[in-house]
C-alpha cells in the first residue's frame, strides 16, 4: 500500500504554497491535490525558461503546459533514476551510474549513452553532458538515414536517377521537414505521386481504346479541346439563327446594333476585347451556316481556325462552312471523347504520357525508395533514445526549477527571478523588477487592469527589434508617469533596451501616496484654472489693444487728441470702489469669525486639524487601502497565458521590493551646499508678519486667554492700564470763546 507523502507549506502571495525541495517531492507530485497549485498552465513561449525543455514537456505540442503533462514528466523522470533525489542537483551532466536499468527504457538509455562516449572516444567516461547528446543529435541528423523517415536528395549522389525521380515529386507534391531542418521526400508524397501515376495510365488506356473515328489518341485529345473552346460560342450562333428562322422579327434584335458599334469606337480596340468577343460568332442569318473562313468574329477568329482544322477536317473533310447539322453530328461523333477528356485525372502529373506513366510503373524504383524510407524509418530507434536521453539531461537541470516557477512561486517570492518575469525596468528614479513580456497590449490590459495594480505598459527597442512589457509600479508616487516617457529596460541576458510608456493603468501605489493624491489633484486643478484664466485674459488684452490700435490709426488727426484727453481723463468710478471694499471688509469679517472660532477650540485644536486632515484625505486613503488589499499577481499572467489558480497578492511589504526607489549609499559623502538652491527670504518673512499678526489678533480678541498665564491675558493687561490712566492729572477745561456764546444762545431757537 502507498503511503501518503509528508508534504511542507509555506506562507506566499497570501496563500499557502507547496515546498518542492527533495526528490520525494518531485517523485509524489501527482499526490498532490491540484487546488494547492499555484498554477495549473503556463505557455511554452514568451518566459524566461529554456523552450526546448517546455518542448520535450509539450507531448500535444501545443504550445502550453498543463499539470497533467508536468505530472506525467516527473514520473517519467523519476522512473528513469536510481534515487529522485539526483533531479534537484539543477546539472546538466547525468553520472551513468544513476540511471536505472531495471527497465527496458532505462537500459536503452544507458547503451544509448555508452554508444555516444565511444563514439566521442571517452569508453571508460561514467557521466554524459547535455552538449555531448546535443552533438550527437547533430551527427545523427546529417545522416543519410537518421530515423526521420524523409528522404534528401542531396544524400541520394550516387544513384542520380533516384535523387531525379524525388526532386522531381517533391517539386510536384510539395515536401517534409526532416530533423535536420532540411527538406526531403516523405512516404505520403511518393504514395501520392504513384498513386497518381497509375490513376493516368489508366486513364490513357482508356482513351486509347476508342479514338472517335480519329487517326490517334493524340489528334482525339486535340480535337476535344478545340471542340471544347468554341462549343458555347456555336450552340449560341445556331440557336441565334434557328430563332431568326422561326420569326423574321428576332432577326434584328438577335444582331449587334448601330449603337452597340458606336459605344466601341469610344474605346481602344483590340482582337482580345471581352466586348467584341460578346458579340455573335458571325452574322445571324435566318436558318444559315456557320462560315469557317471568312466572316467569323475577330475575337474567335483562332479558336474557329482550330475548330476547322483539328474537328471538321478530319471528319467531314475540307469545308468553308457548318450546318447545323454537320454541327450536330460532330457533337455526336466526339461525345465519348469529350467524355473521358472530363474524366482526366486532376494531379500535377495530367500531363505525363502513357510511354512514361508506364515506364514508371515497370522500373523499380518506387520499390527502391519506399526501401530507403523503411530503412530510414528503422534507424528512429536510435533517434528516440537520444532524445530520450536529452529529456532526461534537461529534467534533471530544469525540473525543480520548473516546479517553482509552477506549483509554486518560490523563486518570485524568494526574489530569485520567476520564469515570468522580462528583466528590470529603470524609468522615474526607480527600478520595477516585476515585468512580463506581451503580444497584445490592449487584449492583456482588458484583463491585467483586475490585478488593482499601477501598470504601464512599454515598448522596447534594441537594434531594430521591438518587444512589449508590462511594468507594474507598486511603490513609490506616480506624479510624473505619463504616456510617452522615456525608460530603460534591462531583460535577463543583461541586454539595454529604449523603453517608452504606451498605455497607463492606473491604481494606488501606497496608503501615503493616497494621502498627498487629493492636495496634488487641488494644487494642479489650481494651476490649470489659472493658466487657463491668465491665457484667456492675455488673449483678451491682447485684442483689446489691437482694436484700440486700429481705431487710433484711423481716427482723423483732428480727432485723436480728443480721443486720447477723454480716454486719459476717465475717473474710477466710486461706487466700485465701495463696493470692493465691502466685499473684502465681509470676507475678511468671515475669516476672522472662523478663525475665533477655531481658537476658541483651545485644547481641541490639534484634533480638529486631524478631522480637517482626514475628512480630505480619508476618502482617497480608504480607496487606496481596499485596493491595495486585492492587489493581485494572477490577472497579469492569466493575460498572458498562464492559468493562475491562487490569489497571489502583492502586499506592501512584496510591492516595496518590487518596484525600489533611488537612495543615496548609507557609505556616501554629501555635500549640502547647492550653488543653484532657490532663495526663498521673501516667502519666509510673509509667512511670519502673518503669523505675527494673527498672533496679536488673537490676543486682543481674547481668544489665548485660556492657553496663557493671567499676568499675559490680554483683559488683565487691560485693567491695569486703566487705573494708571485714572491717576494721571486732568487738564484744566479751555474757556469758551466769545464767538461761541452766540451760537449756544441761537441754538434753541432755531
Amino acid at each position: 500500500m502507498q503511503t501518503k507523502h509528508e508534504w511542507q507549506f509555506f506562507r506566499a502571495g497570501g496563500v499557502d504554497q507547496v515546498l518542492i525541495r527533495t526528490g520525494a517531492d518531485i517523485a509524489n507530485i501527482g499526490q498532490l491535490d491540484q487546488k494547492l497549485w499555484v498554477a495549473l498552465a503556463c505557455p511554452t513561449r514568451g518566459i524566461e525558461f529554456d523552450s526546448a525543455t517546455l518542448d520535450l514537456i509539450d507531448k500535444d505540442a501545443d504550445g502550453r503546459i498543463r499539470a497533467p503533462e508536468l505530472v506525467e514528466a516527473c514520473e517519467w523522470a523519476v522512473a528513469m533514476v536510481q534515487n529522485p533525489d539526483v533531479l534537484t542537483t539543477g546539472s546538466d551532466v547525468l553520472q551513468l551510474d544513476s540511471i536505472r536499468t531495471d527497465s527496458e527504457q532505462g537500459q536503452a538509455l544507458y547503451d544509448e549513452a555508452r554508444r555516444i562516449l565511444a563514439l566521442s572516444g571517452r569508453e571508460g567516461a561514467q557521466s554524459v553532458s547535455l552538449l555531448d547528446v546535443q552533438q550527437r543529435l547533430v551527427s545523427l541528423n546529417a545522416m543519410p538515414f537518421n530515423g526521420d523517415g524523409i528522404l534528401n536528395p542531396v544524400t541520394l549522389g550516387d544513384q542520380p536517377e533516384l535523387a531525379a525521380l524525388v526532386a522531381r515529386i517533391m517539386e510536384a507534391y510539395g515536401t517534409s521537414t526532416g530533423c535536420d531542418e532540411q527538406p526531403g521526400l516523405g512516404r505520403a508524397q511518393l504514395d501520392n505521386f504513384f498513386t497518381d501515376v497509375r490513376a493516368m495510365a489508366d486513364w490513357h488506356v482508356r482513351a486509347s481504346a476508342n479514338t472517335c473515328a480519329l487517326p490517334s489518341q493524340e489528334q482525339a485529345i486535340e480535337a476535344v479541346q478545340a471542340l471544347n473552346a468554341v462549343q458555347a460560342k456555336v450552340e449560341d450562333f445556331f440557336a441565334r439563327t434557328r430563332l431568326a428562322a422561326f420569326d423574321a422579327n428576332a432577326l434584328v434584335p438577335l444582331s449587334p446594333t448601330v449603337e452597340g458599334y458606336a459605344a466601341l469606337s469610344t474605346h481602344m480596340l483590340s482582337q482580345s476585347d471581352e466586348a467584341i468577343a460578346a458579340l455573335p460568332l458571325a452574322p445571324i442569318v435566318a436558318g444559315g451556316d456557320l462560315p469557317l473562313v471568312q466572316g467569323i468574329n475577330p475575337a474567335w477568329a483562332g479558336a474557329v481556325q482550330a475548330l476547322r482544322q483539328k474537328v471538321v477536317q478530319p471528319l467531314l473533310g475540307d469545308t468553308e462552312s457548318l450546318s447545323a447539322a454537320q454541327w450536330a453530328h460532330l457533337k455526336a461523333q466526339l461525345a465519348e471523347c469529350q467524355s473521358w477528356w472530363t474524366e482526366r485525372p486532376s494531379s500535377p502529373v495530367k500531363d505525363m504520357t502513357l510511354e512514361e506513366a508506364q515506364a514508371l510503373l515497370a522500373s523499380d524504383q518506387q520499390a527502391q525508395l519506399e526501401a530507403l524510407i523503411q530503412h530510414d524509418e528503422d534507424e528512429k530507434q536510435h533517434s528516440a533514445h537520444v532524445i530520450g536521453l536529452e529529456k532526461l539531461i534537461r529534467l534533471q537541470r530544469d525540473l525543480l526549477a520548473l516546479l517553482n516557477n509552477f506549483v509554486n512561486f518560490a523563486q518570485f517570492y524568494s526574489r530569485q527571478g520567476a520564469a515570468f518575469q522580462a528583466g528590470t525596468l529603470y524609468l522615474d528614479g526607480r527600478s520595477c523588477d516585476l515585468t512580463v513580456d506581451v503580444t497584445d497590449s490592449a487584449a492583456h490590459a482588458t484583463l491585467a487592469g483586475m490585478a488593482k495594480v499601477y501598470l504601464a505598459y512599454c515598448e522596447c527597442r534594441r537594434s531594430g527589434e521591438k518587444r512589449n512589457i508590462v511594468a507594474a509600479f507598486t511603490a513609490g508616487d506616480v506624479d510624473f508617469l505619463f504616456v510617452g516617457r522615456n525608460g530603460i529596460f534591462y531583460d535577463r541576458d543583461g541586454q539595454d533596451w529604449d523603453a517608452t510608456i504606451t498605455k497607463l493603468i492606473e491604481n494606488p501605489t501606497s496608503i501615503g501616496q493616497a494621502f498627498f493624491s487629493p492636495y496634488k489633484k487641488f494644487v494642479r486643478m489650481v494651476e490649470e484654472q489659472v493658466a487657463k484664466r491668465a491665457a484667456a485674459k492675455d488673449a483678451a488684452v491682447t485684442q483689446g489693444l489691437s482694436a484700440k490700435a486700429i481705431n487710433l490709426t484711423e481716427l482723423p488727426k483732428a480727432d485723436a487728441a480728443p480721443a486720447v484727453a477723454s480716454a486719459g481723463g476717465r475717473k474710477t468710478d466710486v461706487g466700485t470702489v465701495a463696493a470692493i471694499g465691502v466685499a473684502l471688509g465681509s470676507i475678511s469679517t468671515v475669516m476672522v469669525g472662523i478663525f475665533g472660532k477655531f481658537i476658541e477650540l483651545g485644547p481641541w485644536i490639534p484634533v480638529a486639524l486631524l478631522g480637517i486632515i482626514l475628512a480630505i484625505s480619508g476618502p482617497s486613503m480608504l480607496i487606496a487601502w481596499l485596493k491595495l488589499r486585492e492587489r493581485s499577481l494572477g490577472p497579469i499572467l492569466d493575460a498572458s497565458g498562464w492559468a493562475i489558480n491562487g490569489r497571489m497578492k502583492i502586499n506592501l511589504p512584496l510591492g516595496n521590493s518590487l518596484s525600489q526607489t533611488a537612495k543615496v549609499p548609507a557609505s556616501a559623502k554629501r555635500t549640502m551646499q547647492d550653488p543653484y538652491a532657490e532663495s526663498h527670504g521673501l516667502r519666509w518673512l510673509i509667512i511670519v508678519l502673518a503669523v505675527v499678526v494673527l498672533g496679536v489678533l488673537a490676543w486682543r480678541q481674547g481668544w489665548l486667554n485660556s492657553m496663557l498665564p493671567a499676568e499675559m491675558q490680554y483683559g488683565h493687561v487691560a485693567a491695569e492700564a486703566a487705573p494708571a490712566a485714572a491717576d494721571a492729572p486732568v487738564a484744566p477745561a479751555a474757556p469758551a470763546t466769545p464767538a461761541a456764546e452766540p451760537a449756544a444762545e441761537a441754538a434753541p431757537a432755531s
